[in-house]
């Protein structure tokens, strides 16, 4: 969790950093990330080696922290790759503001078609992008959600655990009781056999 947290910090860092540095803070944000992964390997190995009244709840945590780091691996990738198209849209410009034309230059046609297909294509990547967030961010919800339910299921078991260990309780109180009953009326049905056998001993 701590790294993640790092690594969320990182990420914000990216916004402002200048072109010299942006490619130093990728590349420690990837190194980052695949060393999470790596741990998560490890902890995957970990939690399946839990008692398993906890494996389940383990494992949980252990998915949860590894699509928060896809989620994070996505966030980065997206960056990078407004990040290209930005740098080739100045590269092009640049070389279109510092070219030199003459007279019946053959290459001073714009390419219209060319330009709209290709400004096409990008909204439909940054559509498909922006769906994929969203279906990401609906699939964190769900996963959330349903780590509520477990932990509201897991409560209630450990109630009716604590309340069959109550009733189990009770029920040897009440046979230790019943045991000790019986013996008593026993006790009482030999005295009073006793005691009639001397008043009819003595009185007759």
């Amino acid at each position: 969790n701590r790294q993640v947290h790092e690594v969320q910090s990182y990420m914000g860092h990216l916004e402002t950093s200048d072109k010299e540095s942006v490619h130093l803070v990728e590349n420690e944000i990837q190194a980052r990330i695949d060393n999470i992964f790596s741990n998560l390997e490890r902890l995957e190995i970990l939690s399946s080696k839990e008692p398993p009244n906890k494996r389940q709840s383990a494992k949980l945590r252990v998915d949860q922290l590894k699509y928060d780091v896809q989620h994070l691996q996505t966030a980065l990738r997206n960056f990078q790759h407004r990040r290209y198209l930005r740098e080739q849209q100045e590269r092009q410009r640049e070389e279109l503001l510092a070219r030199t034309f003459t007279t019946n230059d053959s290459d001073t046609t714009i390419p219209i078609d060319e330009t709209l297909q290709f400004n096409e294509s990008l909204q439909s990547a940054h559509r498909g992008m922006d769906e994929l967030i969203g279906s990401g961010t609906n699939i964190l919800a769900g996963l959330r959600d349903q780590r509520v339910t477990l932990k509201g299921t897991h409560k209630k078991i450990l109630d009716v655990a604590n309340m069959l260990g109550l009733s189990n309780t009770v029920m040897r109180l009440i046979e230790k009781r019943a045991f000790q009953d019986k013996f008593l009326m026993l006790g009482g049905m030999a005295v009073t056999c006793l005691i009639m056998f001397l008043v009819v001993q003595y009185l007759t």
